[in-house]
């Protein structure tokens, strides 16, 4: 009897862990395919890039684009965040895109900036853009969130937008509110939330080249 009990309390031991990876595990692809919140996310063809001798086009890439406006010195704190829990993770994947929006006299603090994402590991897929107050905000409103910059024309949120310029994430959270964006101020939720969504993006443009190149093989 003692012995059964053994085994039973063992084998308890052994599917625990188990069940809990599996759960988690498919708790973090709940969302087979990134909810689009809104489409035709008013953006140029081109912007120009400060410190880089080139345009950027959202045409074609997943963008991560975040506003910091004249509040650079402030949010590049909350920005670095995003550097370190979704940009260094990411980097690698060609498709893939950060751009943050600021007001044209914020170039001393950007650089300062730049030097600092730099400093442990190389930046060269974050641009910075300058758009003056009425671009930013009609960029901004184009978003169709429930969110609004602050007075710098800045806000702590970072969004995905797809190849398609289209604004994705969750129509229905955790909590039963659509997710905009992701609090950059918050690494929490960067590391588990965005993380998350943006593996998924990532795996979803993944699966359809897959799918492209075999059928063209076909």
């Amino acid at each position: 009897m003692i012995i059964q009990k053994k085994h039973i309390v063992l084998s308890i031991l052994f599917i625990l862990p188990l069940f809990a990876y599996m759960f988690f595990a498919s708790g973090v692809n709940h969302f087979a395919k990134l909810d689009t919140l809104s489409e035709n996310v008013l953006i140029d063809d081109n912007y120009n890039s400060i410190f880089k001798d080139s345009v950027v086009s959202f045409d074609d890439k997943i963008t991560i684009l975040s506003f910091l406006g004249s509040d650079v010195d402030t949010k590049k704190a909350f920005a670095f965040n995003l550097k370190e829990k979704i940009y260094d993770r990411y980097k690698d994947f060609k498709d893939l895109q950060f751009i943050s929006v600021i007001a044209p006299d914020q170039e001393a603090e950007v650089e300062s900036f730049v030097e600092a994402l730099n400093y442990t590991s190389d930046a060269d897929k974050w641009f910075f853009v300058e758009l003056d107050k009425q671009q930013t905000q009609a960029l901004f409103e184009s978003l169709e969130t429930d969110l609004k910059l602050d007075k710098f024309q800045s806000t702590n949120q970072a969004f995905i937008i797809d190849k398609n310029r289209n604004l994705r994430g969750r129509l229905e959270d955790e909590d039963g509110t659509k997710r905009y964006a992701y609090d950059m101020s918050s690494v929490a939720e960067l590391s588990d939330e965005m993380n998350d969504d943006v593996k998924v993006i990532l795996a979803e443009y993944r699966l359809a080249l897959k799918k492209y190149n075999k059928d063209e093989k076909e």
